[in-house]
C-alpha cells in the first residue's frame, strides 16, 4: 500500500458506542481521528439493543460508517457468531465500496486461520490489534483468587473465560499468526502473544492506546461551572474541608478514586483491605469506587466487616462528563488490577492531573512510575496502603506528579499519535 493519501479502513470490533467498553472507546476515537485525517472508516460491530431503540445513541462522525451484525448472546460464544456475520458484512461492503485495509480488534472476534487467509487473499491486508488475551484474563482471575479476590462465580462472563478461555485462545492465536501484522497495546501484551501463541516478535509492533485529553483534563478553578461541580462532588462524598473545596492539595479530607468493572481481577477487595491502614493515618479520607458489575454487595459487606464502611462510596455508573469531573476532583487514583492488556484508567487519571498508585506488574509500569505516582507489588496490601499514605502525606509533591502525568499523556498517549502510528502501519502493508 504505497503511501496513505486516503484509504478505506474496515474495522471489525466487538465493541463500539453505545457499547462503551475499553475497546469500544479506543476504536471510536481511532476511527474518529483517522476520519479527521481524510480516511474513510467502516466499523463492523455487534448489534446493540440500545442503538436499535435509539439510533441517535450511535455517535455521528463524518467519514465513519457503522454496520451492526447479529450475534449469539452467550458468553464467549458470541465471538464466533459475531465473527462469522462480520465477515459476511465485510464481503458485502468490499463489493460495494472496496476496502484497502482490514483492522481486526482481538480477542473479541474469533476467526480461523482459513478465514483470515481468505480476507487477506480476497479483500485486503489484515492488521490485528491485540487488546489482551483470553488466557491472560483467565490467569488474572486465578491470580486474583490466590490473593482472596475470588468472586468469579458471580459473573457469567468470567466463568466462561475461566472454563473456555483455552478453547477460544486458539482462535485469537490463529488470527494473530495469520495477520499481515499485529499491533499490541503494550510490551506486556506483545510478550504474552509471543510466548503463548508462537507469534513472531518481528511481526508485532507496540502502540499504546491514548485517551481523550479534551474530556480528561485537570481542574480549572476559573471555570465557575466546573468549580461548582467540583464542590458538589467533594460534599457528596464527605471530603469537603476548605482546602478540598478550593481544589488545593493540602486537604485533610482526601478523596481516593478507584475506577473499573466490579470483577475479581480488578483488585477492589485488595484495595478495601488496605483502607484500615490508610484511615489510621488519614482518618477523614474517603474512597470512591466507580464501576458496574456483580460485586457491589460483596464489596459493601466487606467494607462494613473491615470497619471502613463509613469511608467507602460505590457508584455503579457515571456519564463520561461526570466521571471526568470526578477524576479531576480526586486527590489520588488507586488501580490495584491483577491483569490488564494495557489499562486505560491510569492514563485517564494522569490526563486529569491526578497521580496514580498502581501495580508494579504487567503493562502498568510502562505508563506509571514514581514521577507521576507510585507502584506497589502485586497483592501486597500493606505495600498498597503505604503507597497511598505516602502520596497523601506529600500534597505539593502530589501536585507536581499530577502535572507531570498530564505532560506524559500529552506527549505519548494521545489519539492523534495513535492515528499517525496506524497510518504508518497501514501504509507499510502489501497491496495488489
Amino acid at each position: 500500500m504505497a503511501g496513505l493519501i486516503s484509504v478505506h479502513i474496515a474495522m471489525l470490533s466487538g465493541e463500539y458506542p453505545p457499547r462503551w467498553g475499553g475497546m469500544g472507546s479506543v476504536v471510536f476515537h481511532l476511527a474518529s481521528h483517522l476520519a479527521k485525517n481524510g480516511h474513510t472508516v467502516t466499523v463492523i460491530t455487534r448489534k446493540d439493543s440500545a442503538a436499535i431503540r435509539n439510533p441517535n445513541s450511535i455517535p455521528v462522525i463524518e467519514g465513519v460508517k457503522v454496520m451492526m451484525v447479529p450475534w449469539l448472546k452467550l458468553p464467549m460464544t458470541f465471538t464466533r457468531s459475531y465473527g462469522k456475520n462480520a465477515l459476511k458484512a465485510l464481503k458485502s461492503l468490499h463489493n460495494i465500496d472496496p476496502v484497502d485495509v482490514v483492522h481486526l480488534h482481538l480477542p473479541m472476534i474469533s476467526l480461523t486461520k482459513k478465514q483470515v487467509a481468505k480476507v487477506r487473499r480476497e479483500i485486503a491486508p489484515v492488521v490485528s490489534s491485540l487488546h489482551g488475551s483470553w488466557l491472560g484474563e483467565r490467569d488474572g482471575m486465578r491470580l486474583a483468587a490466590k490473593y482472596q479476590e475470588a468472586a468469579t462465580w458471580k459473573n457469567p462472563n468470567d466463568l466462561a473465560i475461566l472454563f473456555s478461555g483455552k478453547w477460544y485462545a486458539g482462535y485469537e492465536g490463529a488470527a494473530a499468526r495469520s495477520s499481515d501484522i499485529c499491533v499490541a497495546n503494550s510490551h506486556a501484551t506483545k510478550a504474552d502473544f509471543v510466548d503463548r501463541y508462537s507469534l513472531k516478535s518481528e511481526k508485532c509492533e507496540v502502540v499504546h492506546w491514548g485517551v481523550d485529553t479534551r474530556i480528561f483534563r485537570p481542574l480549572n478553578r476559573d471555570l465557575e461551572e466546573e468549580q461548582v461541580a467540583h464542590e458538589k462532588l467533594r460534599v457528596l462524598f464527605d471530603c469537603a474541608d476548605e482546602a478540598a473545596l478550593s481544589g488545593e492539595p493540602e486537604t485533610n479530607t482526601p478523596m481516593i478514586l478507584a475506577v473499573g468493572r466490579l470483577v475479581a481481577r480488578k483488585g477492589f477487595r485488595t484495595l478495601l483491605r488496605a483502607m484500615p491502614a490508610v484511615l489510621e493515618e488519614n482518618p477523614d479520607a474517603r474512597l470512591v469506587i466507580v464501576g458496574r458489575g456483580h460485586m457491589k454487595k460483596t464489596l459493601k459487606k466487606q467494607a462494613e466487616k473491615l470497619g471502613v464502611g463509613h469511608a467507602i462510596f460505590i457508584k455503579s455508573s457515571l456519564s463520561f462528563e461526570d466521571l471526568a469531573q470526578l477524576y479531576r476532583t480526586a486527590d489520588l487514583v488507586a488501580y490495584p488490577s491483577y491483569y490488564e492488556g494495557q489499562g486505560l484508567i491510569p492514563l485517564e487519571a494522569m490526563a486529569s492531573g491526578t497521580p496514580v498508585v498502581t501495580v508494579n506488574h504487567g503493562p502498568l509500569p510502562e505508563m506509571v512510575d514514581d514521577s507521576v505516582g507510585s507502584l506497589f507489588e502485586l497483592g501486597d496490601i500493606m505495600g498498597l496502603s503505604r503507597a497511598i499514605n505516602l502520596e497523601l502525606a506529600n500534597p505539593q509533591k502530589r501536585r507536581v506528579k499530577g502535572l507531570a502525568g498530564r505532560d506524559r499523556v500529552m506527549s505519548a498517549f494521545t489519539f492523534d499519535k495513535n492515528a499517525e502510528d496506524f497510518e504508518k502501519i497501514y501504509s507499510s502493508q502489501p497491496s495488489e
